[in-house]
């Protein structure tokens, strides 16, 4: 489904959302100031190893993963993209040429490249630095379509939590331990994180709503959003009111966690082996479902955000800007950032994973845990619907036979294309870890399905008929 969709967006020629790059051995130097423009426009998508007429032109097989490392490392680089972001970039082979394709979401921040700040106009990229006209059209732009960044200059340090700060730091470094939080002090580390701003409107400087909703007190958020809650409700027995409820009305750290205490409270964990390791499925649909509602919430609109576990679903729903609106197709969508600042500080702490992530996701654990798909609605209001396990015996037995019987063919399926492929391509093709990959290649190696012919390195796969 996505290589089709490539091959008709490279028919379609480059314009303010498309942009290819030849890129034979090593990336071209103009690449970061398309991902800056891409950044503080609408978004894009970058083609690398496509020449300007859509042509694939193709990468080296040999440089595509220096490529794909230097981009990553650089992107990451606040000297290269600041603020600097997060981004996947994926390799596709088509026409039997390999190509990079890096989906850019529309940031809610002004991103500067090389401390020029570049502008999108029809196919091309624009250094607007001097033009303080433009640059002052973009700054109001993103404060008018990003409440999350809206400014509260009365607003102190004394107004928000400093022990919250300081669990996000160490939570931050758990997951890096050279992370640049360590040492900074509580505002630095605030205003790196893009929670202090400007309000060009105004002139006046501040902390932001997403910095009041992630680390306010509970009184600084009731008083900025008073509607502010996440009713979490469950209802299997008594279905006129609940069997149990907790009504959370508190910043959006400490809200995650109690979203995900209580699904683990009350929904059932079936075992699962992901390779050699015990997955817990419901904790991790219960996971993007708690940073699907804090993420992705307008936290302007009133409406009472909630999720509520029934006898056959989890069901949950929040306001929203709709992007899509309607039902999602998880094969052919693009992801759309609602809070990226939330979303960014959520992702350096561990909460949440790269945009788009989250519904690949929930298809993936909702196959597992109820054999259904997940549905998602990206309406003015967002809702997730994931059905429940009719027999939770029959999940942990079945299903699990059916992932790794679907797993083995893939496999199978990879190494009959092409023999020569080593354990860490099949990881990355298939989204194993190379531990699980060594897994299942060592059963059909026992049941006498494959043997491996010559050294690690140089040698091939073998399917025995």
């Amino acid at each position: 489904m996505i290589k089709k969709r490539i091959s008709k967006l490279l028919k379609e020629g480059e314009g303010l959302r498309i942009e290819f790059k030849e890129c034979k051995t090593q990336l071209p130097k103009d690449i970061y100031e398309t991902v800056c423009s891409f950044l503080n426009r609408q978004g894009g998508e970058l083609f690398l190893g496509v020449n300007d007429n859509g042509k694939i032109i193709g990468i080296d097989k040999d440089s595509i993963e220096q490529i794909k490392k230097d981009f990553v490392t650089a992107i990451n680089n606040p000297q290269k993209i600041s603020p600097s972001v997060y981004l996947s970039i994926e390799e596709f082979e088509i026409n039997k040429k390999l190509i990079l394709y890096i989906y850019v979401p529309e940031s809610s921040q002004v991103h500067k490249c090389g401390n020029k700040i570049f502008d999108r106009n029809q196919d091309g990229d624009f250094d607007i630095t001097n033009n303080n006209t433009l640059v002052t059209f973009l700054y109001t732009n993103k404060q008018t379509l990003y409440t999350e960044n809206t400014v509260y200059p009365y607003c102190k340090i004394t107004d928000l939590r400093k022990d919250l700060i300081d669990k996000a730091r160490q939570l931050a470094v758990n997951q890096n331990s050279n992370h640049p939080w360590k040492n900074l002090t509580n505002i630095d580390l605030l205003k790196s994180a893009k929670l202090y701003s400007k309000d060009y409107t105004t002139n006046k400087e501040g902390f932001t709503l997403a910095c009041i909703l992630l680390f306010g007190k509970d009184e600084t958020i009731l008083s900025v959003v008073p509607h502010h809650k996440t009713d979490l409700i469950l209802r299997k027995k008594n279905l006129d009111r609940y069997d149990d409820r907790d009504d959370v009305r508190t910043n959006l750290i400490e809200s995650y966690e109690r979203i995900l205490a209580f699904g683990q409270k009350h929904l059932s964990d079936p075992f699962y082996l992901e390779g050699t390791q015990r997955i817990s499925i419901r904790d991790k649909i219960i996971r993007e479902i708690a940073s699907n509602i804090l993420i992705h919430r307008e936290y302007f609109n009133p409406f009472p955000a909630k999720i509520i576990i029934e006898k056959d679903r989890i069901y949950s729903e929040n306001g929203n800007k709709p992007h899509i609106h309607g039902l999602l197709n998880p094969n052919n969508f693009t992801p759309f950032p609602k809070n990226p600042v939330i979303a960014g500080v959520f992702k350096q702490i561990g909460n949440a994973d790269d945009l788009g992530s989250g519904v690949k996701n929930l298809v993936k654990y909702t196959k597992l845990y109820s054999n259904s798909k997940p549905e998602i609605y990206d309406e003015d209001i967002f809702k997730v619907i994931i059905p429940a396990p009719k027999d939770d015996s029959q999940v942990t037995g079945e299903t699990t036979q059916e992932t790794t019987q679907e797993t083995t063919q893939e496999i199978l399926k990879i190494i009959k294309e092409k023999p020569t492929i080593t354990r860490k391509e099949l990881a990355q093709k298939i989204g194993l870890s190379e531990d699980g990959i060594k897994y299942h290649l060592t059963q059909l190696r026992k049941n006498n399905i494959i043997r491996h012919i010559g050294s690690t390195k140089k040698g091939y796969w073998e399917i025995i008929e």
